[in-house]
């Protein structure tokens, strides 16, 4: 059962070929013999997965029609609250905190009748590109476990590639879904922003911040896309937009190269994989056209101005009064309850970016940091939109990230080598758009030491994640 996809699961458990509950002890029991090592999961919810189960057996039964995802064990990452469930962020200043209600995209997993197994680590606030970051764990990639999963997502794209779960939710503010996906080798979709309800995700930074799915094809992560997506009232950005059944011909569309993007000082497995998709694309009918994003080069400089300003903002709420434990002294001042709890309670890259995003927002420093780094943020988003509406181009391909997986440790203490992880992915934040992460093949599990992945990924028009998925499915069809 571990190695099906959605569609396989379905078609098995309607089928009565197997039953939900021995699927999700199977999954159970995999987590619990594997997951020590790989460190996924920060919690695995063992007894209310198997009552999910077990009332989706009861469902099966009685007949009728059931949901694609309903009986699928899924995972989700722990900075998507759960009610009456230990919600973290992977931050000791939430390690007790309990959840008052469900986030809009896990209450939509529960009508769906999921199975969610567990709650998977992060970098602490979603800060960081390779799960190194956690106050609890450090996840291994399980294609070589001496290596990053890559970040913030590392615990959800890690359970998927090991196959301890079907599918998983992420979530992506500069490439959080997308590099872990990429250095994992499995799919991770990056939706528009507004695609997804926000509402019960613990915010980071609020204008780049997205939920998306973690899965092993691009279809798997379709599904679980169309269970999440649409407008919600708790969220003032999400949208409504119509889900479209249109079937993009991939001999019709025209795939964007961007030159900044095509550099000097990708790895050569990087470039060679690249190589290896835009001639999949190719035999397919795709046709390609150089293009150019001319402020590319502004990406990284912009979003580590407006990031570390919203985390400054965001992670205010925890002062020690609200969500955090207050300290343990007899008679504490209002100060060390804020210095003690704060100070205790942040890691290294959460006080890093909250002293950064304080100052760039302080009296003087507005105008020359945060509100100049706002217009080029715009400047951006026109140089995408200016390559859709006039440059000719359907979508665009470009690398996830110039590297292979790099080494646990290996840019722990170098934040700007690990800021330059996200290099590639960061731009599609900053403009809102839609972008598919895959490999460039399909990468099995196996004994010794598999082959490192590498993958591309696919940016689209705003709101038209079903052309990118289509193209998607295309090349992944011709694969196999």
């Amino acid at each position: 059962m571990r190695n099906l996809t959605i569609r396989e699961f379905h078609a098995g458990l309607t089928g009565k070929k197997f039953s939900a509950t021995e699927a999700a002890r199977e999954f159970l029991s995999a987590i619990n013999k594997e997951d020590q090592e790989l460190g996924a999961f920060l919690e695995v919810r063992e007894d209310k997965a198997l009552e999910e189960a077990r009332a989706v057996d009861d469902a099966v039964e009685r007949g009728g029609e059931l949901d694609f995802l309903a009986g699928v064990p899924l995972a989700v990452k722990d900075n998507m609250v759960m009610e009456g469930e230990r919600t973290t962020a992977g931050s000791r200043i939430l390690e007790n905190y309990t959840g008052a209600y469900d986030a809009t995209v896990i209450k939509k997993l529960k009508q769906s009748r999921a199975v969610i197994l567990g709650k998977t680590n992060l970098d602490e606030f979603a800060m960081g590109s390779s799960t190194e970051n956690s106050a609890f764990q450090v996840t291994k990639n399980p294609r070589d476990k001496s290596r990053v999963p890559g970040g913030s997502s590392g615990g959800s794209a890690a359970a998927v590639a090991a196959r301890l779960a079907l599918a998983a939710l992420g979530s992506d503010t500069g490439g959080s879904i997308r590099q872990p996906a990429n250095f994992c080798g499995v799919v991770g979709l990056k939706p528009t922003y507004g695609a997804v309800s926000r509402f019960g995700l613990i915010a980071m930074a609020s204008s780049l911040d997205q939920i998306g799915p973690i899965a092993q094809t691009v279809e798997d992560a379709e599904i679980l896309f169309n269970a999440i997506r649409g407008h919600d009232p708790l969220d003032a950005t999400s949208v409504e937009f119509p889900i479209s059944n249109y079937q993009l011909s991939i001999t019709d569309v025209t795939i964007g190269l961007p030159k900044e993007y095509f550099v000097p000082g990708m790895d050569a497995e990087v470039e060679r994989g690249m190589e290896e998709a835009m001639g999949r694309f190719k035999k397919l009918g795709a046709r390609f056209k150089e293009i150019s994003l001319p402020h590319t080069p502004y990406a990284l400089s912009v979003y580590y101005i407006i990031v570390p300003s919203e985390v400054s903002a965001n992670l205010a709420r925890f002062d020690g009064l609200r969500y955090s434990p207050i300290i343990n002294d007899q008679q504490p001042t209002l100060k060390d309850i804020y210095t003690k709890t704060r100070g205790g309670g942040f890691g290294a890259e959460a006080k890093r970016r909250v002293l950064l995003g304080t100052f760039v927002l302080s009296h003087g420093y507005y105008d020359a940091y945060y509100l100049k780094a706002q217009r080029v943020r715009q400047l951006i988003r026109q140089d995408f939109e200016r390559v859709f509406d006039v440059g000719g181009v359907d979508m665009i391909l470009a690398p996830v990230s110039p590297t292979l997986p790099f080494k646990i440790g290996e840019k722990a203490n170098d934040p700007l080598a690990m800021y330059l992880s996200d290099i590639f992915t960061i731009p599609i934040n900053l403009a809102g758009l839609p972008s598919l992460a895959m490999p460039v093949k399909r990468y099995w599990m196996g004994d010794g030491v598999p082959e490192l992945p590498v993958g591309f990924q696919l940016i689209g028009k705003p709101f038209r994640e079903s052309e990118i998925l289509a193209a998607g499915k295309s090349y992944e069809a011709d694969g196999e």
